[in-house]
């Protein structure tokens, strides 16, 4: 069996299957994107409701989509501007952006470590001083740190979900950056 045989088929050739009917490709975009998409979306929303309204809405969106999908940008980076883009009409609905959570800290989740009770509290306490400071970025710089960090995509891909240029999306990720470390570094 070949090295090829056992690669998993791109994203692309995956849409591009499923365009033609194949359900079958859907199943694994799908189960590929499903937990960083949701994630994301989470992160951008703070409500669990609303972050499950918005995901089932992206792939509604995908789905219908499907017929004229061309291969011009990677897969996952039209996934997200899907998303960035269902996103921003909520923020313009609401006529705001999403603010500061006052509650934050109550959001925060504990994960579980096996280490000692003053281990464990001090990395709770890192992780939510981390949350903290990331809630309070302005929304622009998160979603690129956010897209950067977890998503894994480069500047190029980020410039092409948010819509801005790549030194546009440099700028602030480094201006994220420099506030994450101002923040924890209090």
């Amino acid at each position: 069996m070949a090295v090829n045989d056992l690669a998993e088929p791109a994203d692309e050739t995956l849409m591009l299957a499923y365009a033609a009917g194949d359900a079958s490709a859907f199943e694994q975009l799908y189960a590929r994107h499903r937990g960083p998409l949701y994630r994301f979306l989470l992160r951008h929303l703070r409500d669990a409701a609303m972050a499950d309204e918005f995901f089932q809405d992206t792939w509604q969106r995908v789905i219908a989509a499907r017929q004229g999908w061309k291969p011009e940008a990677a897969f996952g980076t039209w996934l997200y501007r899907i998303a960035h883009n269902r996103l921003n009409d909520h923020w313009r609905a609401l006529k705001h952006r999403p603010a500061t959570p006052e509650d934050a800290e109550a959001r925060t989740e504990r994960v579980p470590d096996p280490d000692t009770p003053e281990r464990q509290l001090s990395e709770f306490e890192q992780r939510r001083r981390l949350q903290v400071a990331m809630d309070e970025l302005p929304p622009e710089q998160r979603e690129v740190l956010l897209l950067r960090l977890e998503q894994e995509l480069t500047l190029e891909e980020i410039g092409e979900i948010t819509g801005v240029g790549r030194e546009t999306v440099k700028s602030r990720l480094r201006y994220a950056m420099d506030r994450l470390r101002s923040r924890l570094n209090e």
